[in-house]
């Protein structure tokens, strides 16, 4: 009778490798590309950036030559016409060095707006100077006193003429340092009822009479991302710049609200997997007590929850990724990735700068600034508790 030889060696498991049947060997040549342009134009300025609190216009208009904005956009306006897995890889690789990340939200999240609502004049006008990096863009929704309750909003746009006239203010707008395009949601008919059937969305170059930045606003992290206050005096905005229809601005918002959610929560699974990558390398490395601390059973057991969690995360979203590739309808599963990937990458950006012990609090690890960056996470795009409303109604509750 023969006998099976079992290795003593067991085999190291690789947990960042994932098995994803929906991004092609093209996908990943754009991933290779894009990844040795930020080592070379991104990397090395990092703490510059993070130090000047923005990041420069030219890193935009680097990308854009390059290839790498608005990937979706149809070779009629100067696009390359991909799939949505380009999208995701932007995203990712953006995340991945933690810098950058306006460049994704502009092609993926903002400019699909224009490319599904606006008509044939701004196509043509905005999308290939989009693609190019000559334009970039930010959207305006959120205003002092109101967060998430979009309909309450009271930035107001009176029709005259051939004009709309503005008046309100905006907060909390990333990327409104540099954007020269904001789709800014109005109140177009405050007497609409129910409110949000007031609601539109106008087009807003950056150098319109009436229309000015406010402050750089201060923030606890992703520092090199800014976000600034914008105020609008009697701007005067012409009606060819609406969005689609008047009063449809809100249902805009909702319809692209499921891709911007499922690459929030892509962008928060690439920082958990880092976090965890350079958390693994830091326990081997570091000894107490004359041994590693990864030798120790209570790193042991904190690395092994927060592998587990990471995988199973990995999972349940590359499965989200292909089905909304494939068109469909998944507005309860992506709230739940939304909001439990989020939370998830909070909760480990404080065990791992915990592993990291006094080291995690100073300025020269990176979990210390990956601490700072991901506290945001559960909170723009839609809060956590909002995610949450949305699956308890969609369940029946």
């Amino acid at each position: 009778m023969s006998k099976t030889t079992i290795s003593s060696k067991q085999e190291t498991y690789d947990l960042f490798k994932r098995d994803r049947p929906f991004l092609t060997q093209e996908h990943e040549m754009f991933r290779n590309s894009l990844k040795k342009f930020l080592e070379k134009e991104a990397i090395p300025n990092i703490e510059k950036w993070e130090e000047e609190r923005c990041t420069p216009r030219e890193f935009y208009e680097k990308l854009g030559a390059q290839g790498f904005l608005c990937p979706q956009v149809k070779p009629e306006y100067d696009g390359l016409g991909l799939d949505f897995g380009f999208n995701m890889v932007l995203a990712e690789e953006l995340n991945r060095i933690g810098v950058g990340m306006l460049a994704s939200t502009s092609s993926s999240i903002i400019v699909p707006y224009l490319e599904r609502y606006g008509n044939e004049e701004q196509k043509k006008k905005y999308l290939p100077k989009c693609v190019s990096g000559e334009i970039t863009t930010s959207v305006a929704m959120t205003e002092p006193g109101i967060g998430s309750d979009l309909a309450s909003m009271s930035t107001s746009a009176i029709r005259d003429g051939d004009h709309y006239i503005v008046n309100g203010q905006k907060t909390f707008i990333s990327n409104g340092l540099h954007a020269s395009l904001f789709f800014v949601a109005v109140k177009t008919d405050p007497k609409a009822t129910p409110a949000r059937k007031g609601i539109s969305i106008l087009l807003v170059d950056a150098d319109t009479p009436g229309f000015s930045r406010g402050r750089k606003l201060k923030k606890l992290g992703q520092h090199s991302a800014d976000a600034v206050e914008l105020i609008f005096e009697d701007a005067r905005i012409p009606v060819a710049n609406l969005l689609g229809e008047e009063g449809q601005g809100f249902y805009y918002l909702m319809e692209k609200l499921q891709q911007e959610r499922l690459l929030i929560a892509s962008g928060a699974l690439v920082v958990a997997e880092e976090m965890l990558k350079t958390t693994m390398s830091y326990v081997k490395e570091r000894h107490a007590f004359g041994k590693p601390i990864s030798s120790f059973q209570n790193t042991q057991f904190e690395i092994a929850e927060m592998a587990t969690e990471l995988k199973m995360a990995q999972t349940f979203l590359d499965n989200l990724a292909a089905k909304h590739m494939q068109g469909e309808n998944i507005v309860t599963e992506i709230s739940m990735a939304k909001w439990s990937i989020t939370e998830m990458t909070r909760r480990m950006s404080a065990r791992c700068l915990q592993l990291h012990g006094g080291y995690g609090f100073m300025e020269e690890y990176p979990i210390a600034r990956r601490y700072r960056d991901v506290a945001v996470m559960p909170i723009y795009g839609g809060t956590t508790e909002i995610m949450k409303n949305i699956i308890a109604k969609n369940l029946g509750l």
